[in-house]
């Protein structure tokens, strides 16, 4: 990714490559999960860090209980067997690009579930995107040993989201 978090378009359509962060989401009792805190940052921003330096984009992060959260500054969906599966967001920002592309996901008839996903279950997902403000939607095709294809559900999604928040026209102030 550049310096702005967001990823040259061609490699986003070779999918980026995310490390398994070595530290993890904190018990949301422990601080303010569902906001942008400053304190969250340091450890997000210490795994992209680390991710960085072994040649990696980004990291994906686990919570306290040890299940999928999301990546450093992104949240995560899988894809298998055609339906979208992404952690549900208890302890982590359930983002506007997130709950956006569920819905253009949802309006193209693919079925989204929100659940608990385990590191052990990503062997099992064929395709694994990323979305955020700056990543919008990002195809991952690998995470740690696990691989993906930058399929046609996170293809579709990319297209649809842009279409959405690309204006078709600007129109002065008059």
């Amino acid at each position: 990714p550049d310096g702005d978090g967001t990823v040259d378009p061609a490699q986003k359509l070779k999918g980026i490559r995310l490390d398994l962060a070595e530290w993890r989401r904190p018990d949301p009792r422990t601080a303010p999960s569902k906001s942008k805190a400053a304190g969250l940052y340091m450890i997000c921003t210490m795994s992209k860090h680390a991710a960085e330096a072994k040649g990696y984009a980004d990291a994906m992060m686990l919570d306290w209980r040890g299940q999928v959260a999301e990546a450093t500054g992104a949240n995560i969906f899988f894809v298998k067997d055609g339906k979208i599966h992404t952690p549900t967001p208890d302890c982590f920002l359930d983002g506007i690009t997130r709950r956006t592309v569920i819905g253009l996901a949802k309006d193209r008839g693919f079925e989204v579930i929100e659940r608990t996903i385990m590191p052990e279950e990503l062997e099992g997902f064929q395709q694994c995107f990323l979305t955020g403000t700056a990543a919008e939607v990002t195809p991952v095709s690998e995470i740690g040993p696990y691989r993906f294809e930058v399929g046609e559900i996170a293809k579709t999604l990319m297209n649809d989201y842009s279409a959405a928040v690309q204006p078709k026209h600007a129109i002065a102030a008059e």
